[in-house]
């Protein structure tokens, strides 16, 4: 019987400065809608378009954690963590640099920065410098990722 062949990139594949670029995304209202209702953040920058006319930002903007997540898994559909990956470990130095409104785009640029070996895990922690931008290329989320990597079998 075939088994599974997993085409994410083990510990020992990943090497400090690699670069990878996701492809785009377009947010819409509806996944303002939908986050909204999953997480229960109804906070009216979101979901009230009247009182966001009002605030600096003079229109609606996406939850920064909703563009966090996107990210999430438009990183995931690069298929480098795909069957690989052991956990993720810790999210840090997170900067909402700029506003995402609905019908931006966005993609992720992705650079390892660290490497580290954990045997009793199986694998090693890689560092992934996360910078989240826009369609005119603007960093609109930055910070780290830190996620443990099988090693290869």
């Amino acid at each position: 019987m075939a088994q599974y062949q997993p085409r994410g990139m083990y510990f020992e594949d990943f090497e400090i400065g690699q670069q990878i670029v996701t492809a785009g995304r377009t947010i819409t209202e509806a996944d303002i809608v939908a986050f909204a209702g999953l997480s229960g953040d109804y906070n009216q920058l979101h979901t009230d378009a009247e009182f966001a006319k009002q605030t600096a930002f003079g229109q609606r903007i996406a939850h920064g954690l909703l563009v966090t997540s996107i990210a999430s898994g438009l990183a995931a559909q690069t298929g480098i963590l795909e069957g690989t990956t052991i956990a993720f470990r810790e999210i840090r130095d997170w900067k909402f640099a700029k506003p995402v409104f609905i019908g931006d785009t966005i993609h992720v640029v992705l650079e390892v920065i660290a490497t580290k070996a954990m045997r009793r895990l199986g694998g090693g922690v890689v560092d992934i410098k996360v910078d989240i931008r826009n369609q005119h290329d603007e960093t609109v989320i930055r910070g780290v990722w830190s996620v443990i990597m099988a090693s290869r079998p």
